[in-house]
C-alpha cells in the first residue's frame, strides 16, 4: 500500500469526521449522514488495502 493511499483514505475519514461533526452541531441530518458515509468508504477502502498487503 502506497503511502499517498493512507494518506488520501486517512484525509476521508477525517473529512467524513468534520462532516458529521458539523451535522451533529447544527441538527443537520444530510451533513452528518454525509460524514458517515465518508468515514465507511474509507474504512472499506483501507480493508481493501490491508487485504492487498497481506497477499504481498
Amino acid at each position: 500500500m502506497g503511502l499517498d493511499d493512507k494518506a488520501r483514505n486517512a484525509a476521508q475519514d477525517l473529512g467524513g469526521k468534520a462532516k458529521e461533526a458539523v451535522g451533529d452541531a447544527t441538527d443537520n441530518e444530510r451533513l452528518e449522514a454525509e460524514g458517515n458515509a465518508d468515514q465507511a468508504g474509507a474504512n472499506i477502502k483501507q480493508a481493501g488495502e490491508n487485504v492487498k498487503d497481506a497477499f504481498r
